[in-house]
């Protein structure tokens, strides 16, 4: 007897995200720059403060600049255009940032016509931003990148018999997809910037900061060293190789702790023309940012494109810097970026809002105030008085003198298409 089976046809409507290669050339991206005016918040990612200026990465598309000398009515004031920046620092008056394979040098002494003063051109390989990966070919002299697209479509099947039509899967603000460059990796990480010179800060995801007369960023596998004492004018000094899955960077006193997805690195830094390494704190795989106050520093580990580890909070004992020990893990949602601001220490719990702890001991750590209905992917203490954060929403100010009860002073949100 022949075997029967359903030969209905049913039709489903799917909509998921998917990406799409887009190749630009070396000239498309290194004449692609322009100082702009004012454009809206969009697609924001790391931030970075320097005097009573906040820079905005627009994600792969420029850096906004907002004048931020009322916190209660910041203003955005000018849009750098720069194809493929996810991260910047500053010193004086040069910014610093990646323009896809290269690194450029900005006098931004009047931030409405920022110009371009320097580059360090063939830097970086490849690139990894939110589990899309860009890819630089020198022969061709071309750069590979993802488009993230929303896609609509119908689909027929057997009505549900064995039927599979790749549907997406969420891991809070990480995305499986259902096509495309993904793979394993990370952003960035950093905090304070360096000792000497005027120098700003930046947020824990951050990937560059600036000690003394040199700038460091970290690729996904490599800690690149660049000499800056010619402000306008960088020049590459040597690279460290570190393996895979390297995620950022945060400087503190003498000392460069760098964040991968496999564990934390520990590097001496007496010496900033040649970083030491000291020692590795290993974890489960998974999205690592790590800011650190005296002897103890703060990691959070995230479940996503970048590992399975459990969403926690791991306090680490650094007084031995050639063996850091865990002190205690803490269970979190879904942490993203942090800041400490001794002793309130501020975690991003991504789509579950923004959290601000007491830290006075590490092994007691306690809740102060939960802030939900928001997403939060980073955050910058400043001073014991105010706190910056960036999330998917925007750009968000608080005040933070009472740790318990954090004040909204502004907000610059972001403006969806529809």
């Amino acid at each position: 007897m022949a075997n029967s089976a359903c030969t209905d046809n049913c039709e489903t409507t799917r909509t998921y995200r998917t990406t799409v290669p887009v190749t630009l050339s070396f000239e498309q991206i290194r004449s692609g720059i322009a100082s702009e005016a004012p454009q809206d918040l969009k697609n924001p990612g790391k931030i970075y403060v320097k005097d009573n200026y906040i820079f905005v990465n627009e994600v792969k598309k420029g850096i906004h600049i907002i004048d931020n000398t009322n916190p209660q009515q910041p203003q955005n004031i000018a849009f750098l255009k720069i194809p493929g920046v996810v991260d910047m620092a500053v010193k004086e008056n040069t910014l610093y940032a990646d323009n896809y394979m290269d690194i450029v040098a900005f006098d931004i002494t009047n931030p409405k016509a920022v110009k371009e003063t320097g580059r360090v051109k063939d830097v970086f390989q490849n690139g990894l931003t939110d589990g899309i990966s860009w890819y630089y070919n020198p022969q061709n002299q071309t750069v590979t990148d993802y488009e993230v697209k929303i896609v609509t479509e119908k689909v027929r099947s057997d009505c549900g018999q064995g039927s599979n039509v790749n549907p997406i899967y969420y891991y809070g603000n990480d995305i499986a997809f259902k096509n495309g460059a993904v793979q394993s990796g990370a952003s960035g990480a950093s905090g304070a910037a360096g000792a000497a010179g005027a120098t700003g800060t930046g947020g824990s995801m951050a990937r560059f900061t600036i000690y003394d007369n040199y700038l460091y960023t970290v690729s996904q596998s490599d800690l690149l060293l660049f000499n800056i004492k010619t402000l306008n004018q960088p020049t590459q000094m040597s690279k460290i190789n570190l393996g895979w899955g390297i995620e950022t960077i945060f400087p503190y006193k003498d000392k460069l702790f760098i964040g991968s997805n496999t564990g934390m690195y520990i590097f001496d830094n007496k010496n900033p023309e040649k970083p030491e390494r000291l020692s590795i704190f290993q974890h489960a795989r998974a999205c690592d940012p790590v800011v650190v106050h005296e002897d103890i520093a703060y990691v959070t580990l995230r479940t996503g494109w970048c590992g399975n580890a459990p969403n926690q909070l791991d306090v680490v004992n650094v007084s031995n810097l050639t063996s850091p020990r865990l002190i205690k893990s803490y269970q979190m949602q879904q942490p993203a970026g942090l800041g400490i601001d001794f002793p309130n220490l501020f975690i991003c719990e991504s789509q579950y809002g923004l959290k601000s702890f007491d830290a006075t001991s590490a092994t007691n750590i306690t809740l102060q105030q939960h802030i939900e209905k928001i997403n939060a992917y980073d955050v910058i203490p400043l001073e014991g008085k105010r706190l910056l954060m960036v999330g998917k929403d925007g750009l968000y100010q608080y005040d933070t003198s009472n740790p318990k009860s954090l004040k909204q002073l502004s907000v610059i949100a972001v403006k969806r298409e529809n």
